[in-house]
C-alpha cells in the first residue's frame, strides 16, 4: 500500500491563528485539492491527521468540522480522486491526550486502520509538531512552506526532513517517482 499522511490546516487549506471555524473559512490552498486527486489516481491512499483544538475551545462543533471534511472530500471527488481516513484530535493543548501532535496517536490510529507500519511513510506538515510526530513513529517528516511552514523553517529541524514548496510539489515528486 502506498500511504501518504497529511496535516490539514496549512497543508491542504489556508490556516489562521484565529482558527478555521466554519466551512466558509475553510479555503483550499491553490493546487492542494488537485494534488490529492492526482495522488489518489496514481494509486496512493491519502489520509489526514489534524489537531482540532477549536473543538475543545468551543469555537465550532463536531458537525461543523465534519462539514469541512465533507467539503474536502467533495472537492477531491470532483477532481477524480478519493480521500482516505481523516482523524482529528479534539483536545486542547493542556488536556494530556495521546493523540494531539506532536504525540503520535493519530498517526498510530491511521496505521492501525490500514494495518501498515509507519516506518518510512511520508507525513506532510507545516509545523514542528508535525515533524516531531513523524519522527516519533519512524515516518519520513516532510515540511511544506505553506501555512506555518516558512515560520517552521526558521527553527531547528529534525534530521532528514524533506522540504517542498507546497502539497502540489510533494505530489509531483511522488507521482513522478512511480
Amino acid at each position: 500500500m502506498k500511504l501518504l499522511i497529511l496535516d490539514r490546516d496549512g497543508v491542504i487549506n489556508q490556516d489562521s491563528d484565529a482558527y478555521i471555524k466554519s466551512v466558509a473559512e475553510w479555503i483550499p490552498i491553490p493546487g492542494a485539492i488537485e494534488a490529492i486527486a492526482r495522488l489518489s489516481q496514481a494509486g496512493w491512499t491519502v489520509a489526514v491527521a489534524t489537531n482540532q483544538s477549536g473543538l475543545a475551545r468551543g469555537y465550532y462543533d463536531v458537525a461543523t468540522l465534519e462539514a469541512m471534511h465533507s467539503r474536502l472530500r467533495q472537492l477531491v471527488a470532483e477532481q477524480g480522486g478519493e480521500l482516505g481516513l481523516i482523524v482529528y484530535c479534539p483536545h486542547g493543548p493542556d488536556d494530556g491526550c495521546a493523540c494531539r501532535k506532536p504525540k503520535p496517536g493519530m498517526l498510530q490510529q491511521i496505521a492501525a486502520h490500514y494495518q501498515v507500519s509507519l516506518e518510512g511513510i511520508w507525513f506532510v506538515g507545516d509545523s514542528s509538531g508535525d515533524l516531531e510526530a513523524a519522527r516519533a513513529v519512524d515516518s519520513q517528516p516532510v515540511l511544506v512552506k505553506t501555512g506555518k511552514g516558512e515560520r517552521t523553517l526558521g527553527k531547528p529541524l529534525p534530521p532528514g526532513v524533506l522540504i517542498f514548496d507546497d502539497l502540489a510539489a510533494v505530489a509531483d515528486q511522488l507521482v513522478n517517482e512511480a
